[in-house]
């Protein structure tokens, strides 16, 4: 087959690459290292992300994506190039693929169109954009085309979509800009109120990773971190525990939970009873957050489950995405064009 078919989890901050017939074969941090003064690319993914922060003045390391949309087409441009190179064995420049994309849900017809311009000058042949709650919830093996209602939480770095789910369509959903990278931020802006040390966006996810908790526990897991002093400005270490995290996540974890409840009110009743017998669904690198689902339960009273590989649930869901349009099957809200 001289036309491949790739699926792309586009994310604010980690993209994830499927190849029909293969599966998930590229997960890479969405952040391009380049020199200011001609464009040029100097690193992508992993190794551009251990740039962030340590660059001199004539190189930048930059993510293209805030918030789960295209912030910066250019770089945008060039981390497709680089998917599609990589995915295609370098073989892209003479087999263009057709390609599936997801976006947020809440996504503008504005910013359609620059996530649809950034892949076609990336190289594809066809494109199409598919809603992520309907990729995640597909992906997380949800029956999504009977019309029993499943509710999903996909939390990503950027966008936190919920969204109630029936005959494979969007009955109702919020797209909320507060997610990973908002949690980082909280707990950045928590270590330098609370204990008056500056630390980089990387030290905060780190931070979120190994010692985070949705809610206060028991047995609070301790991690030493070293950052800036705000008042003398000179290195320093400090130990956090997983109780301070949780109280930093709070106000961010609280505008969440705010959404999905005003998603669960708007809910047709038929559709409520079936999600309080399913419960919710919680995929997206943030639903690893330990104790997310415990918070959620106890805030709304419907039972919240982790998915399987939450990390993976969209790249998984644009894969049978992919089976499905083969198959002339016609997905909501799809989105697509044709290169000229």
């Amino acid at each position: 087959m001289l036309i491949k078919k790739l699926g792309i989890d586009l994310g604010t901050a980690n993209s994830v690459v499927f190849v029909q017939g293969e599966g998930v074969i590229l997960t890479e941090p969405t952040v391009v290292a380049l020199r200011k003064d001609n464009f040029e690319v100097i690193a992508v993914g992993h190794e551009a992300k251990e740039m962030i922060g340590k660059t001199p003045e004539n190189i930048v390391a930059r993510r293209p994506l805030r918030s789960g949309v295209i912030a910066d087409s250019r770089v945008a441009e060039a981390i497709l190039k680089y998917f599609f190179s990589k995915s295609l064995s370098g073989l892209s420049r003479f087999f263009k693929p057709d390609v599936l994309i997801s976006v947020p849900a809440g996504i503008t017809s504005v910013e359609q169109r620059a996530v649809l311009k950034a892949a076609n000058f990336a190289g594809a042949k066809k494109v199409h954009l598919v809603p992520e709650p309907l990729l995640a919830s597909i992906g997380a093996n949800l029956p999504v085309h009977t019309s029993a209602g499943n509710m999903i939480i996909n939390m990503g770095g950027g966008t936190a979509e919920i969204a109630v789910i029936s005959l494979s369509g969007i009955v109702e959903y919020a797209s909320l800009r507060v997610a990973g990278d908002s949690l980082n931020e909280a707990i950045t802006s928590y270590m330098r109120k609370k204990h008056g040390l500056h630390v980089g966006e990387q030290t905060a996810e780190l931070i979120k990773i190994n010692v985070g908790s949705a809610v206060r526990v028991d047995n609070p897991k301790s991690l030493e971190i070293r950052g800036r002093d705000v008042a003398t400005g000179l290195p320093r270490s400090l130990k956090v525990d997983s109780n301070e995290v949780a109280d930093a996540l709070r106000p961010p974890l609280s505008q969440i939970i705010q959404t999905i409840k005003a998603v669960l009110e708007k809910t047709p009743p038929e559709l409520s009873a079936d999600i309080i017998d399913r419960g919710m669904v919680l995929s997206g690198g943030t639903a690893q957050l330990a104790n997310i689902d415990k918070l959620f339960a106890r805030a709304t009273g419907v039972p919240a489950f982790v998915a399987q590989d939450p990390l993976y649930c969209v790249a998984k869901g644009t894969g049978a995405a992919l089976e499905m349009l083969g198959e002339g099957y016609n997905l909501g809200h799809l989105r697509s064009s044709r290169t000229v």
